[in-house]
């Protein structure tokens, strides 16, 4: 990720509601989950997962974290994690058995994603799981994924594919963000035609959304709650929960 453009996403991930919604989103999907687990969230930028996590009960001593950036670690402690340390999510050396693996926005930058979910099995429990949230649609490819220094996008089947061929069980999967894929796309391709691609600062203005925020946040927050009762055709990012 460009330097500059982390800077910005680390000012607004605690509040910009794609962030907040995704989370939001992931914790429903643990609701039910034992507060014991053993959980790890690969690719955990400041920790702010984990610390919701820890805020609904789980014990914090078993929640740990990854990410490639010093920054992002560093801002870990200050959010009061302990067991988050500078490494990379395509070989995961820690030497711990989890009962979750969490992936959310990380196995588009690694570059041999097969190789990747090979080692997070080899951390997870027999039984465990494995989240993966990813961007959907190669439809979708702009110059947000080349700052971010995205290799792909995936389809619901692309994802599910790949994961199968890793001898993990799909247990769910499904599109997330389908409120807003089609102002996304439009944007994304008026951005693609009009804009300098050199920009990384026009590319971070995108999280400057003002009061729209608010709104954003309750509409995603009401599709969350939708997930549980409907699968949508599509959607901006795609997820799977798989099983050892």
């Amino acid at each position: 990720m460009d330097k500059n453009y982390e800077k910005k996403y680390h000012e607004f991930e605690d509040h910009h509601f794609w962030f907040k919604a995704r989370r939001n989103y992931i914790i429903q999907l643990l609701k039910t989950t034992n507060r014991n687990s053993k959980i790890l969230d690969v690719g955990c930028s400041s920790g702010l997962l984990l610390r919701d996590l820890a805020e609904i009960g789980f014990n914090p001593n078993h929640l740990f974290g990854i990410d490639i950036s010093e920054k992002a670690i560093e801002n870990c402690k200050k959010n009061g994690l302990k067991n988050c340390f500078v490494m990379s999510g395509e070989t995961i050396t820690i030497e711990e058995q989890f009962d979750i693996i969490i992936a959310s926005d990380c196995l588009e930058h690694i570059k041999n994603d097969s190789a990747a979910l090979q080692s997070w099995k080899q951390n997870l429990k027999t039984e465990g799981k494995l989240y993966v949230f990813v961007p959907a649609f190669k439809s979708l490819w702009s110059h947000h994924d080349e700052v971010n220094m995205h290799y792909r996008r995936y389809s619901r089947k692309q994802l599910v594919d790949l994961i199968k061929d890793n001898a993990l069980k799909i247990e769910k999967s499904g599109y997330w963000n389908f409120s807003l894929f089609i102002p996304v796309y439009i944007l994304r391709h008026l951005s693609n035609f009009f804009s300098n691609k050199g920009s990384v600062q026009s590319n971070g203005n995108l999280y400057r959304i003002g009061f729209l925020n608010t709104f954003l946040l309750a509409l995603l927050n009401l599709e969350n709650k939708t997930l549980k009762y409907l699968k949508f055709p599509f959607g901006i990012s795609t997820y799977t929960i798989a099983k050892k």
